[in-house]
């Protein structure tokens, strides 16, 4: 007979609570969910920024080496690429993008809306840094959903149970959006390799078997087994400790390369970074995106 093993049960290593600062128009307010200055700890993540802007702010701008996952929190977000794609995201909607070689974009609000997005930047392997550009726009009705006892999870990329998010990154990944209400308490299955971070878009939650407390705006890391199968489940236990709990949860498997974030470019070294923009500068990124 075999040997039952336990789930590993994930607690918190560090939480902390985003800070904002009010920026120049057409931007609004900023603030790092995870700073750049870390991103060796969030390996494959390496920055997530939580912005509130108008049109204007992210126009036209080149990129390389890295994938992006943005959602939609208010607002509408506005997608136009230098490929001919004009979409509009709205609240709840997600977009992804593998930057690969050479993406050029522009992120903008629609009309008069004020956009309140999360971007997340998640990284390369070395092999896959010069792949073809791609974007892909999960929208939050096409996500699977499953009830569970006071609440529901909503999975936009990976496996949660028997739900398989339609996000096709090219790195593994999973990241779920999990809504609660007060006093519900549901276990969350990650792969026990992943590194993984918890970011509460709303209410109040008490998190992992250290059962550290975090409010609106809050960010946790979790502790995990770098050592261990993608094949097999680790558990995050959360309580909602308001009556509208929302959060999001993040994992992906580190990737364990050295990079040189610079600038709007993520590279494994400064030499590529300029040849990064060298290359934009001679029009090999293609026309403006407008």
């Amino acid at each position: 007979m075999g040997t039952y093993r336990q789930h590993l049960k994930r607690s918190v290593k560090d939480s902390w609570y985003v800070k904002y600062e009010e920026t120049q128009f057409p931007s609004i307010q900023k603030g790092w969910v995870l700073p750049v200055e870390r991103w060796a700890e969030f390996d494959p993540f390496i920055l997530m920024s939580e912005d509130w802007f108008k049109r204007g702010t992210f126009s036209d701008h080149p990129h390389r080496g890295f994938q992006t996952i943005t959602y939609v929190i208010d607002g509408r977000l506005e997608h136009i690429d230098n490929g001919g794609s004009r979409e509009v995201l709205e609240p709840g909607d997600i977009q992804y993008m593998n930057a690969g070689w050479a993406a050029r974009h522009a992120e903008e609000g629609v009309d008069d809306d004020i956009a309140h997005t999360l971007q997340l930047w998640l990284n390369l392997p070395k092999h896959l840094k010069k792949s073809e550009p791609f974007y892909q726009n999960v929208y939050s009705e096409k996500a699977p959903r499953m009830k569970i006892g006071g609440g529901s999870v909503k999975v936009f990329a990976g496996e949660v149970g028997s739900l398989k998010g339609p996000l096709e990154s090219l790195v593994p990944i999973t990241l779920s959006e999990i809504s609660l209400v007060d006093g519900a308490i549901y276990s969350h299955l990650l792969p026990e390799n992943h590194n993984s971070f918890v970011y509460i878009v709303a209410g109040e939650v008490e998190i992992g078997e250290n059962r550290v407390n975090l409010k609106k705006h809050g960010v946790a890391t979790l502790t995990f087994d770098e050592d261990g199968s993608g094949e097999r489940k680790s558990e995050i236990l959360i309580k909602s400790k308001h009556r509208r709990s929302k959060l999001l949860i993040y994992s992906g498997a580190p990737i364990n390369e050295e990079i040189v974030p610079y600038g709007p470019f993520v590279m494994n070294s400064m030499e590529e970074i300029r040849e990064a923009f060298k290359d934009f500068q001679n029009g090999k990124f293609g026309p403006e995106a407008k």
